[in-house]
């Protein structure tokens, strides 16, 4: 993998355990925005592929792979009383205040990629405020090279501006480059960039159902320093 020259990670299911680090809180969500109404959190919750009993999420949950703007969206028909982008506004402000669980340690797994001077950053569907919240937390922002959120000016996955992005801000041609992530989208963006593409199986996602578009399928990001080679 002597080729490699850059990783562009997705954040949340990749970078972060999807389930553990999001369950909870959209059950919380759900109720303070709906103002406590039980059957009106229901009804967001179904509207969006989310089991409030059992806090978990469908694979098919538009929150796993979609825009914040679209999950809001999704939501924002069932909230007559909240204007659009004020219920963007919360969702982003309140979804930065979310801790995170790390998929693996983030620091030492981030020092060693800079170590073999590969260029890094995050492609995310979620806004870029909040990403960068995250990221910050987790003590690997001043270990990115590219940050960007939906809103950030290359479009959402799967398409693959943010891709894009990636390789003509750092000087990088798609070949050079990891995409890694957890879902579909991440790696259909991946492809359609032109970039090798690694799948992960700390989000909702199972290994069958990412290999078709997938390169490598590892369990979590701590494998991709022995997919590189010493």
């Amino acid at each position: 993998m002597d080729h490699i020259k850059g990783i562009l990670f997705d954040k949340d299911g990749t970078l972060f355990d999807f389930q553990t680090t999001w369950g909870t809180w959209t059950s919380r969500f759900f109720l303070d925005v709906a103002g406590g109404d039980q059957q009106a959190a229901a009804e967001m919750s179904l509207a969006v592929g989310y089991d409030m009993e059992a806090q978990v999420f469908a694979k098919d949950s538009v929150i796993i792979s979609h825009t914040a703007d679209e999950v809001t969206a999704a939501i924002g028909k069932l909230l007559p009383d909240w204007a659009p982008d004020d219920l963007l506004a919360h969702v982003n402000h309140t979804a930065a205040q979310v801790p995170q669980l790390e998929a693996v340690p983030l620091v030492p797994l981030f020092t060693g990629f800079r170590g073999r001077g590969l260029k890094l950053g995050v492609a995310t569907n979620d806004a870029e405020s909040p990403a960068r919240a995250h990221l910050g937390r987790a003590g690997i922002i001043d270990l990115l090279d590219f940050i960007a959120g939906y809103d950030s000016g290359f479009g959402g996955k799967p398409a693959p501006g943010m891709q894009h992005g990636f390789c003509e801000k750092l000087g990088l041609s798609p070949g050079e480059v990891l995409m890694v992530g957890d879902s579909a989208h991440d790696l259909i963006a991946g492809r359609a960039a032109g970039m090798t593409t690694i799948a992960v199986l700390t989000g909702i996602s199972e290994a069958h159902e990412l290999a078709p578009y997938a390169d490598e399928v590892f369990a979590d990001i701590g494998e991709i320093p022995s997919f590189l080679g010493h």
